[in-house]
């Protein structure tokens, strides 16, 4: 008893709390042993964080200046048609270059699937997707290589790994977003064939001009509403406020942020769970993994602590195919952390760009104060570009949702009184010859 007294007092407390003299080895029960501590090694820090999801897993690769970049995905069911046109369209709405209010840099971003396909089809083996850089100008980053960009990533960087790709802001910068769009291309395909489901994303705000929510239909807006206009907003009028916005600061070397609005189209019902992992969590987690990102809004966001409960509530009812529904969607699609079945709706928030071409105050990488003027190709807006980058990144959380969705609750025959089958039967088969 004394013993335990004893072991648990030691174990409660600093070993500066005993008295002056007192070695704990002394004062313990022979049997007692605690852990000695080795002599500090030099190691070598390894990056992490570089790989997304559960069962559709995602890790991708490569530098801004490097040789190129792209994604290794994981766990991409076999069978399903695949070639690189289905990542290109994507990756064509991602690339540089695209007009004005883009990064001038010229790359065409052009997608190569160098395993995990045959004949056209997945074999359910890794698949990996590369894209070269052919358009590097390491040179304009000389003067970033001595001084930190303010707000940028340059920094942290050396103050995590004491050591960084400076050119292009290496794993930092927006170009790794590449295997991400790349990967999300072959999600979007899962959910269109598997369950109809459809995302979209357009630029809801860029700066000051703020695009009235009720101008957007989420039943009906279109992909080629989105595409009219190289800002990717579906009003027109709006979208010419928010264009001479960004060319307002481009034409100033300076830059502004904005809002991408998400939404997704024809979920099934279930996916989520209802504790850590909840579906607006991981999204949410997923769309601020985003370079440039400072906030995320789902359903009603903040406008919704201005309602009371009975303003705020979804109520329930039955549509005319005998379908629970709710009346409103201020939930965004999802309650209890797992999704009801109406759109999902979401709201990214991008800072400005950090590199622009005006002169700031900064600090030099061995501490001293300097003033810096950044070279260099930039976006002065960077959600246009960031709208494949959304859709790619809640593309691959509900592609791993689902997919979790049926390995725990498909196995089983379901209630047919209170659940759904996950497939959708409106949709084209998304069978292939064997």
């Amino acid at each position: 008893m004394a013993s335990s007294l004893l072991t648990k007092q030691l174990l409660g407390a600093p070993f500066s709390s005993l008295g002056s003299g007192q070695q704990p080895s002394k004062l313990c029960s022979p049997n007692l042993r605690f852990p000695t501590r080795s002599q500090p090694k030099r190691l070598e820090i390894h990056a992490a964080g570089n790989t997304f999801g559960n069962y559709f897993r995602v890790t991708t690769f490569g530098e801004s200046h490097g040789g190129g970049v792209g994604c290794i995905i994981d766990g991409c069911p076999p069978r399903l048609p695949l070639s690189e046109s289905d990542m290109q369209v994507e990756l064509d709405r991602r690339r540089p270059g695209q007009s004005r209010i883009t990064t001038p840099r010229k790359e065409t971003d052009t997608c190569k699937i160098s395993s995990g396909t045959a004949d056209g089809l997945t074999t359910g083996s890794p698949i990996k997707v590369e894209v070269p850089n052919t358009d590097q100008r390491g040179n304009d980053y000389s003067e970033m290589s001595l001084a930190y960009r303010p707000s940028h990533a340059d920094a942290t960087y050396d103050f995590k790994y004491g050591v960084r790709s400076v050119q292009g802001g290496g794993r930092s910068s927006a170009r790794e977003t590449i295997g991400r769009v790349a990967a999300g291309a072959v999600a979007k395909k899962i959910l269109k064939l598997y369950s109809g489901t459809e995302i979209l994303a357009y630029v809801s705000q860029v700066h000051n001009v703020v695009l009235p929510e009720d101008l957007v239909d989420n039943q009906t807006v279109t992909l080629e509403q989105i595409e009219s206009n190289i800002v990717r907003c579906p009003n027109p009028e709006y979208a010419e406020k928010m264009i001479a916005a960004i060319d307002y600061v481009r034409v100033r070397g300076d830059s502004v942020g904005g809002v991408v609005t998400c939404i997704v189209r024809n979920v099934p019902r279930g996916l989520g769970t209802p504790v850590f992992d909840k579906l607006e969590a991981e999204l949410a987690k997923a769309c601020m993994s985003l370079p440039a990102t400072k906030g995320f809004e789902f359903g009603s966001g903040f406008a919704g602590t201005f309602m009371t409960g009975s303003e705020h509530n979804d109520e329930f009812f039955m549509d005319e195919h005998d379908q629970i529904r709710t009346k409103t969607n201020r939930s965004g699609g999802i309650q209890g952390g797992i999704s009801n079945g109406e759109i999902i709706n979401m709201r990214i928030a991008f800072k400005p760009t950090s590199t622009i071409a005006r002169k700031q105050h900064t600090v030099s990488r061995d501490k001293h104060e300097t003033e810096l003027i950044a070279r260099g190709r930039h976006d002065p807006c960077v959600v246009p570009r960031a709208v494949p980058m959304v859709e790619a990144m809640v593309a691959l959380v509900l592609v791993d949702q689902l997919m979790t969705q049926y390995a725990q609750c498909m196995l089983f025959p379901v209630n047919p009184a209170l659940q759904e089958p996950l497939q959708s039967s409106t949709t084209e088969s998304a069978q292939v010859p064997l």
